[in-house]
């Protein structure tokens, strides 16, 4: 869907070396867009190595946590950081949109869908739902402990909330180019040249009333010929139409939302309000 004039959009490309990320923030900058409003991550300093998890995963995670991608894709890009790449995202206008994916593409943004495709190849998981998430470590136990005196232990209820937001993808581009190619042509066509020649004969004969002796004239002979003459004319004989429509289409979003429920159990003897005091909350 074409974005609205108004609407503020988040444009993240990719890319390979650092040369190419400035090259492109550059040419935005000369293009009126605000430096402001383009941001670049840079990856790792050790490029090309398989991700290995570790606390600079997180690091790449964490640093994408305010783009609100989906995330797999935020998986995809922390994996592109570790191997060494450098992200570019650009908030841009509606009116802007088009121009700053133009600008992107031929500084030489890379398809991070099939630079994925090839990390699955060498033996990368890809995302696995529970990437990144923080797992306890060594032995699980259960445990209680009575607050010291004076104080008091707390225990945080928390719940997850749901946030479905909406982002551009692009689905590849069609780009028509006319050009002008020239195709040599050969044709035959007959052509008519006249000649005219001078000869002297001789002749002995007496001369006749017919030979009007003695008398001025002047006989003129003109050659002519034929020559070709080409003309062109320029025909329409096909029209290529490149036109673009916007669908719109509902998609259900299914995810797990968590949350923590506390049960509370009160043993104590005595008061019998207070021995019926054992609930859950949450």
């Amino acid at each position: 869907m074409t974005p609205s004039q108004g609407t503020t959009r988040t444009v993240t490309a990719f890319f390979d070396d650092r040369a190419a990320a400035d090259a492109a923030i550059q040419r935005l900058n000369s293009q009126g867009v605000a430096r402001s409003s383009i941001q670049l991550i840079p990856g790792s300093q050790k490029s090309g190595t398989a991700s290995s998890g570790g606390t600079q995963d997180v690091g790449f995670w964490e640093s994408l946590k305010d783009l609100f991608l989906p995330d797999e894709d935020r998986h995809t890009y922390a994996e592109g950081l570790k191997r060494g790449g450098f992200l570019v995202t650009v908030q841009t206008s509606g009116s802007n949109y088009e121009r700053v994916l133009d600008i992107l593409d031929d500084e030489g943004t890379i398809d991070v869908d099939q630079r994925a495709t090839s990390w699955r190849s060498e033996g990368w998981t890809g995302y696995s739902g529970s990437d990144y998430r923080p797992r306890a470590t060594g032995t699980a136990k259960s445990m209680s402990s009575a607050p010291a005196q004076g104080r008091e232990d707390v225990i945080p209820v928390t719940e997850e909330e749901l946030r479905i937001g909406k982002r551009d993808v692009t689905g590849g581009r069609v780009r028509v180019r006319s050009y002008v190619v020239e195709t040599p042509v050969r044709e035959s066509v007959a052509l008519r040249q006249e000649h005219v020649s001078v000869e002297r004969r001789p002749v002995d004969r007496a001369a006749t009333a017919a030979d009007n002796a003695f008398r001025e004239r002047t006989v003129e002979a003109e050659e002519r010929a034929e020559e070709a003459v080409v003309s062109k004319e320029a025909r329409v004989k096909e029209e290529v139409v490149l036109k673009k429509r916007a669908d719109e289409r509902t998609e259900t979003v299914t995810d797990k939302l968590r949350k923590t429920k506390v049960e509370v159990e009160d043993d104590r003897v005595g008061d019998s309000t207070l021995r019926n005091q054992s609930k859950t909350t949450g």
